[in-house]
């Protein structure tokens, strides 16, 4: 897939009336609510119906179910996502017409024209590092707008209407979309090969890196230096006119990370500012969120906010959708969910996991995510699910790609194998919560992990669990 490149931005009051296609994504349907919040004329359809169609019609926007060219009838700007294919038939109708047709990070970058823009971005912790930001900058009176790409626990939107300068968005780049965005901070919290599938190599995407920090307009880069990925752009920028600044536990880093802890009763860091000496606390577990938080504080601070009210924003955060997210107990079961869909993640979800497990097993259940990718990172995938004390493999979620000859979900499975782990195989995932059911024993704990849609087998599960325990 090309990558997306720049278009000029108009205001959204010249956009007039903007219908998105495929509104219901995690992606477009914040920035589709937040127009209609605006109350800017905004419509748009879906596939199908669902809970996510409902909720932006409920924010205001005029939903229709199926794609067909009459709901273009009266539209200005046409916005899709990079998961809609050319030959849709809203989008070709568009394009015949002669309309405005907009990447949804157009879109977005519109809303953020005369704002001081955040871009959080990185190859894993872009979601919520950006929600750390705005709740830190909430915290800290800033009143910020925000585009996130999963919902706020808190305020249960993926986004927020402030009145103050900052606008904070969560900045992708897997499509190169990033590079939109009119923005004057950037925040990178690590950077690793993915999306190859776009990018072709892993020297090119870590060349956007560098132009997303040394984009036009940007003042500050706050990085995360215990990256190596990351420690290396900064490295390559540090001489250039931005301002690198940098989180992390080497003792140069501005804003410094010591003692850090994650169990059972808590997430905890010392966090030094400039001599300053803080306590970093949070609800979300993992010490990669500990850094996370690092860089939201850092962010924070090059605003000029005081540090005291960041903190205590960041330690009532209470995370994203599908971030490691609670499902439900059942049979003595606790089943979570997470979005991992690399194998750093995963084993960053698993490592956060295991002090949280008791007496009981760590037990994965992983979806792989897109044919490419499961190709290119098999072996470590295997190696990361490791980790758990037993693993369920499904076959993999193809999203926007066609099948790949050979390459399926098994493939991970026997990595998972070589690596040590005890291992199941299940290629039909409506196959999952019923194996799961008898797999399970009470004390265990269940994390369902993936970017596809093995977010419904938890429910599942414990349906099948509660049924077993009234039987």
């Amino acid at each position: 897939m090309p990558l997306v490149e720049p278009v000029a931005l108009i205001p959204p009051e010249a956009a007039g009336h903007v219908h998105f296609v495929a509104v219901g994504g995690a992606g477009m349907s914040p920035v589709a609510s937040y127009y209609a919040a605006s109350g800017r004329p905004v419509s748009g359809c879906d596939r199908d119906d669902s809970p996510a169609l409902e909720a932006v019609a409920r924010a205001g926007v005029a939903v229709r179910v199926g794609h067909d060219p009459a709901h273009l009838d009266g539209v200005d700007t046409v916005v899709v996502s990079s998961a809609i294919r050319p030959d849709n038939p809203e989008l070709v109708a568009a394009r015949a017409a002669g309309m405005r047709v907009w990447h949804r990070s157009a879109a977005l970058g519109a809303l953020m024209l005369g704002r001081h823009g955040i871009a959080v971005s990185g190859t894993h912790g872009k979601t919520t590092t950006s929600a750390m930001v705005c709740a830190a900058l909430v915290a800290a009176g800033a009143d910020p707008s925000a585009v996130i790409g999963a919902t706020m626990v808190d305020s249960g939107l993926g986004y927020r209407r402030g009145a103050g300068d900052a606008f904070v968005v969560e900045a992708d780049e897997s499509d190169g979309s990033a590079f939109q965005y009119p923005v004057a901070t950037v925040a990178i919290t690590n950077i690793e090969s993915d999306h190859l599938d776009n990018w072709g190599t892993s020297a090119a995407y870590a060349a956007g890196f560098v132009r997303l920090a040394t984009g036009q307009g940007v003042r500050q880069a706050v990085i995360d230096l215990d990256d190596p990925g990351a420690a290396a752009l900064a490295a390559q920028v540090q001489s250039g006119p931005v301002e690198v600044i940098g989180v992390g536990a080497a003792p140069s880093a501005p804003y410094r990370l010591t003692d850090l802890w994650d169990g059972a009763e808590g997430t905890r860091a010392t966090l030094w500012d400039d001599g300053a000496v803080h306590r970093l606390e949070l609800r979300v577990p993992g010490r990669h969120n500990l850094h996370n938080a690092a860089l939201a504080f850092a962010v924070g601070r090059t605003l000029g906010l005081p540090a005291e009210p960041l903190l205590a924003g960041l330690a009532g955060f209470a995370g994203t959708d599908r971030r490691f997210r609670p499902v439900g107990t059942a049979a003595g079961v606790r089943v979570f969910d997470d979005y991992a869909h690399h194998p750093t993640e995963i084993a960053a979800v698993l490592g956060a996991a295991r002090p949280r497990v008791g007496g009981g097993r760590l037990v994965a259940c992983f979806q792989p995510h897109l044919y490419s990718r499961t190709r290119d990172f098999a072996n470590q995938f295997g190696r990361a699910l490791a980790l758990a004390d037993v693993v369920v493999v499904t076959d993999v979620y193809a999203a926007r790609e066609e099948p790949v000859p050979g390459v399926t979900g098994e493939l991970v499975a026997r990595a998972a194998r070589d690596a040590g782990a005890t291992v199941e195989y299940l290629p039909d995932k409506a196959d999952l919560a019923t194996r799961l059911a008898t797999l399970v024993r009470e004390s265990d704990l269940v994390v369902t992990l993936g970017a596809g849609d093995v977010t419904r087998v938890g429910p599942a599960l414990l349906a099948r669990l509660q049924e077993a325990a009234h039987a």
